[in-house]
């Protein structure tokens, strides 16, 4: 006859309960991405109306700190303009459209 293990007790809760953040850090880091993003939207709502009539559904990559922008027809292909000519700064992607989004809902 064979011998049967005990069952182990279920774990529940995170893996890593000591990298937890805590509500101060998720809002302070949350206000920040917000801030971030408004100030990329402030160079692309600047440059949207020149770009847009002549490459409407294109791709512009913003670099944040020079405000330097880069267009391509596909999204990949800017991001990975942006990538080699600002290696280690990020970037954001718009679509170059009347709502500046690049997906669908």
């Amino acid at each position: 006859m064979t011998q049967l293990t005990p069952k182990s007790p279920t774990r529940r809760g995170r893996i890593f309960p000591e990298r937890t953040l805590s509500a101060e850090e998720l809002a302070r880091r949350k206000a920040e991405n917000e801030a971030q993003y408004q100030r990329y939207r402030a160079i692309f709502e600047r440059v949207r109306p020149e770009l847009i009539k002549e490459h409407y559904g294109w791709y512009i990559a913003i670099e944040l700190n020079s405000g330097d922008y880069l267009i391509d027809k596909d999204k990949e292909v800017a991001h990975k303009k942006a990538r080699e000519q600002y290696p280690n700064s990020d970037h954001c992607v718009f679509c170059l459209n009347e709502t500046g989004a690049t997906g669908r809902i």
